[in-house]
């Protein structure tokens, strides 16, 4: 399935970036002399993506401003007048979405994806009949700038059993997704709300999650998370060594 639209977060106010993100909007924080929005937009617009919806509230005007320049994709903007987290960042732009699935995706993460080409594997892999949600995940061996217990374990056939915070498990969430519209008709909360809301609520009685599925990616890939690890980030880069 030819999936041509995309949900890009931009909204957040980047506190674990400071004092960078006083000055600036993380998405505009460039690494390797490349603002980290344009990672993702690039990714997107390769994998033939014609339209992202951009959230934005911290420092809107300066996002949208750096915006303007670009055509592919075309960009929407979401203003959020107050913080929507994920869900409800989502749940606000559907009526630019439109009723197809979608790509989520966040800009604090760099994918390094040449030879992997996931955003494609995962068109390949989605299936409307059965899915709701398609998480890409990262194993936490090739996962650069994380630190923590991991976030899934997956079935055999692609299900991802529920979140356990107790256990170490050897997937993170990589920060890119697809999902169906149809998530939304289901009870959620309202306001602002995180899509996490629907891995650790929407459990089959076989104790796996109700049509959402995850993928593996079998590349390298960079969370940005602090400015300490920036020039680092910037070294891996510019070697080309990154464990895919």
């Amino acid at each position: 399935m030819n999936i041509d639209r995309a949900m890009v977060f931009a909204a957040g106010t980047g506190a674990r970036m400071r004092p960078l993100t006083l000055e600036i909007p993380k998405p505009l924080i460039k690494i390797a002399g490349k603002p980290l929005i344009d990672y993702t937009l690039d990714m997107l617009s390769t994998a033939g993506v014609a339209e992202a919806v951009v959230n934005t509230h911290h420092k809107a005007m300066m996002i949208e401003e750096y915006l303007r320049a670009r055509t592919s994709p075309q960009i929407s903007i979401s203003y959020e007048p107050e913080l929507l987290e994920t869900g409800g960042g989502v749940l606000h732009a559907l009526g630019k979405l439109g009723n197809k699935p979608f790509f989520c995706c966040n800009t604090d993460t760099i994918l390094l994806d040449e030879k992997s080409n996931s955003l494609q594997k995962l068109m390949k892999k989605w299936d409307g009949e059965k899915m709701d949600m398609l998480l890409l995940l990262q194993p936490q061996e090739k996962a650069f700038g994380y630190a923590g217990n991991g976030d899934f374990f997956i079935g055999p056939d692609g299900k991802l059993p529920p979140l356990e915070k107790s256990r170490v498990s050897p997937f993170i969430f990589s920060g890119i997704q697809l999902i169906s519209p149809q998530l939304f008709t289901r009870e959620h909360p309202k306001g602002p709300f995180s899509l996490n809301y629907f891995y650790k609520s929407d459990i089959q009685p076989d104790g796996f999650l109700n049509r959402i599925y995850g993928l593996v990616h079998d590349g390298g890939w960079l969370h940005i998370g602090t400015p300490e690890i920036i020039a680092e980030a910037e070294k891996i880069l510019g070697s080309g060594h990154f464990g895919a």
